[in-house]
């Protein structure tokens, strides 16, 4: 059997361990980058009789890809918002 173990740091309230045998890598890793699970202490995977802690690689495929600035279409943005601007005004 293979589960995850997601420890939430509350601060002054305390802690909460997520297990959930049914939650899968992937879902963990998607509630990591929704924000649903903020604040983690450590995620530890189980499997076995083994323990393994796997913070620093959920944590690393859960970050948002960086958008370099020379990839952002400012004259796109411009135009979406001039758009914008015209869908308010009055008839």
């Amino acid at each position: 059997m293979q589960y995850f173990v997601v420890m939430i740091d509350y601060g002054r309230r305390g802690r909460e361990a997520v297990v959930d045998p049914e939650i899968t890598r992937r879902e963990v890793i998607s509630r990591v980058a929704s924000g649903e699970y903020g604040n983690i202490s450590f995620i530890h995977e189980i499997a076995e009789s083994s323990v393994e802690d796997i913070t620093e690689a959920i944590l690393a495929e859960a970050a948002l890809p960086e958008i370099q600035p020379e990839e952002v279409d400012l004259q796109a943005i411009r135009l979406d918002h001039a758009q914008d601007l015209r869908k308010h005004e009055p008839t």
